[in-house]
């Protein structure tokens, strides 16, 4: 087994990059279902919305996660190491 830690990381991008995919897909169905059942019912009030806005919030904190924050690299580590040997003395 190769234990490249980029290649870790790749691996762990990937599966993050399939759930997303999957979570978009069970969005759409199950949306498209529920307005389906709506629009049957009698399409009064149009109660989906709070299950398509709550679950698309949720589906934009994904999205970030997966697309739009960076990887911590081993300077971001390194920097952070630095900043915890700061020698001022912890104030009382």
């Amino acid at each position: 087994m190769n234990d490249d830690p980029r290649r870790s990381a790749a691996i762990e991008r990937l599966k993050a990059k399939r759930d997303f995919r999957v979570n978009v897909f069970s969005y759409v169905v199950i949306n498209a279902m529920l307005i389906l059942i709506w629009a049957v019912t009698g399409a009064g009030y149009f109660w989906p919305i709070w299950v398509i806005g709550g679950w698309g919030i949720g589906l934009i904190f994904h999205a970030w996660t997966v697309f739009g924050q960076k990887p911590i690299t081993e300077s971001d580590v390194q920097r952070e190491m630095d900043r915890d040997t700061n020698p001022d003395p912890p104030v009382a």
